[in-house]
């Protein structure tokens, strides 16, 4: 029972030139951003798979801070499922090709197993909405092939049916590219914390960033070359949603990594027990919440 429970990383596990009062002299923020990012590495929503598998393309480039991605299974409309299983494939194919540097994982304790091995942890989604061709069938067999999350673009009858499908097995909803009026509507259905693995908090009002909030869910933000810019758009989801609710999609820049931005949120004073969760907490709590949920209700029975 201990692994369901919400284990947020403390302070404690937090280097302590993260924690402890700055020496005299002026503050080094580089420094302690390092040090939270060396022991708590970032979950990315949003991770693609390379233009090639050719080895010498492989592992593929990505953040050195980074401990754990979604790997998106998006495909032309006019590919649907068989495209989207060609992906899975594809996937699976990168992860078994760099064994030494991915691992596939399927719950919130074999991501923490892959990290604490060394390796980055690989989770399969979100799936595109278009892939499930309208059926909650399709729906249960991407989650037993280790799909966890799908991404809901609009709300309709099925969407409501297939939320609570979602719900029941253990799949996380994706509002990603959603309007505001579908984002309203899910997270009035929804049981467990909604993700937004390619968020764009900046076109959602403050009262659908107070909704996600209630929700517990995660806006994962893509972090650019502008870490004052992308700290403006997580300051906005930290006052408006709360701390909790913030998290990390991609880097556009691998090389240079996360440290410019969390030292640009030291400066402006978040803390380290809040960096923690935006690096990786976050996700990880709406996930584990989503498969706590769908734990206890295994003894529901599935949709027609």
């Amino acid at each position: 029972m201990a692994e369901l429970l919400d284990d947020h990383p403390t302070l404690s596990t937090v280097p302590a030139a993260a924690c402890e009062p700055d020496p005299p002299g002026p503050p080094d923020e580089t420094a302690r951003a390092r040090a939270i990012l060396a022991a708590q590495p970032v979950t990315e929503g949003y991770a693609e798979l390379p233009g090639s598998l050719d080895p010498e393309d492989l592992p593929p480039v990505r953040a050195a801070e980074a401990g754990a991605q979604l790997w998106s299974l998006h495909v032309e409309a006019d590919e649907g499922v068989i495209g989207t299983l060609r992906r899975i494939d594809a996937v699976r194919a990168v992860v078994a090709a760099c064994p030494e540097e991915l691992r596939l994982a399927y719950t919130t304790s074999e991501m923490a197993h892959a990290r604490n091995c060394g390796r980055v942890a690989a989770l399969l989604g979100p799936v595109g909405w278009t892939a499930l061709g309208g059926s909650a069938a399709t729906l249960r067999a991407y989650h037993a092939l280790g799909v966890r999350a799908v991404n809901l673009t609009r709300f309709d009858r099925f969407a409501r049916e297939a939320v609570r499908e979602m719900n029941r097995i253990g799949l996380a909803v994706d509002l990603s590219g959603a309007d505001q009026d579908a984002v309203r509507r899910t997270l009035a259905v929804t049981r467990a914390p909604a993700l937004l693995t390619r968020a764009a908090p900046e076109g959602l009002p403050d009262d659908v960033l107070r909704l996600l909030g209630g929700n517990g869910a995660v806006c994962m933000v893509t972090v650019t070359d502008d870490p004052a810019a992308v700290a403006d758009v997580l300051d906005r989801v930290r006052t408006e949603a709360g701390a909790r609710c913030a998290g990390v999609s991609h880097t556009t820049d691998p090389a240079v990594g996360y440290v410019p931005l969390f030292a640009e949120l030291l400066r402006r004073e978040w803390t380290a027990q809040e960096l923690v969760g935006l690096a990786h907490a976050n996700v990880t709590r709406a996930l584990r919440e989503t498969e706590f949920l769908a734990r206890t209700n295994r003894i529901r029975p599935a949709a027609a």
